[in-house]
């Protein structure tokens, strides 16, 4: 920064100015440096998200075609690995469509109450198996905001996967929904690993994992909660985000609420 000792008001707006420009230039450094980091660390995520299954493919294929004779259990890993390749190329492909302002989100009258009663029975099956204790509070009257029923479902469907994926160990899942005068509020709440706070300003950002979870029996991808950012962004809304490790972790979307 310039320092300047002078009466001359012109001599000091003169000297502001150029330190504003250069509180500018240093952030725009800054901030550089940071998607800098952050693209490396993707490039590293990318790398091993589609390395691991498509060696498995490449495996089961090369045994195959040794043995001249492909296994239904052989087919069915070979297809599942496959699957999650495109899981991962479709959910980049979205996240790239949604920050490029091409995805076409319109906006109508939705009962969020049954958004979310739909969102857990679609894993209702998958919660039952893994044992955890599911609390729903939902208003029985509806609760109308200003969404679409897509891009709410997208939302839901990420937070609960994340509850599966990465609070398992609290074995536990609750979604609750709170208004006030001008918001809904949608809590999708577990009790499992947390995260920590050193992570909390990090977890929306793309292809971000903690570390264990990369030895984990399902695995993410990074993805997921920065889709669902970037949707109740697109929705006039918001993702918050609390977290007590192996005590309450509350994944929080706010959204704009509608009383006609």
């Amino acid at each position: 920064r310039i320092m300047l000792f002078t009466e001359n008001k012109a001599l000091m707006e003169l000297a502001a100015q150029i330190n504003r420009l250069l509180e500018n230039h240093l952030k725009v450094k800054a901030d550089y440096r940071r998607s800098e980091i952050a693209s490396k660390r993707m490039l590293s995520n990318i790398s091993h998200d589609m390395k691991t299954p498509m060696t498995v493919i490449l495996g089961y294929l090369e045994i195959m075609r040794l043995n001249g004779e492909a296994t239904q259990e052989m087919l069915a890993k070979t297809e599942q690995k496959a699957q999650s390749v495109m899981e991962l190329i479709n959910q980049f492909f979205t996240l790239a469509k949604i920050e490029a302002g091409d995805t076409d989100i319109e906006l109508s009258r939705v009962d969020i109450c049954e958004i979310c009663r739909e969102s857990i029975l679609d894993f209702y099956e998958m919660l039952t198996k893994a044992d955890f204790q599911v609390d729903v509070d939902l208003p029985q009257n509806a609760v109308y905001i200003q969404g679409n029923k897509e891009a709410l479902q997208r939302i839901l469907f990420n937070l609960i996967s994340n509850v599966i994926r990465y609070g398992s160990d609290g074995k536990y899942l609750g979604v609750f929904l709170r208004t006030d005068k001008k918001s809904v509020f949608v809590d999708v709440v577990d009790k499992g690993q947390g995260i920590d706070k050193a992570f909390a300003e990090s977890v929306f950002d793309r292809l971000f994992t903690m570390e264990d979870s990369r030895s984990r029996s399902i695995q993410g991808n990074g993805l997921g909660l920065t889709i669902a950012k970037n949707l109740a962004l697109q929705l006039g809304g918001e993702i918050l985000l609390e977290s007590t490790p192996y005590v309450k972790t509350t994944f929080t979307v706010k959204l704009k609420k509608i009383s006609y």
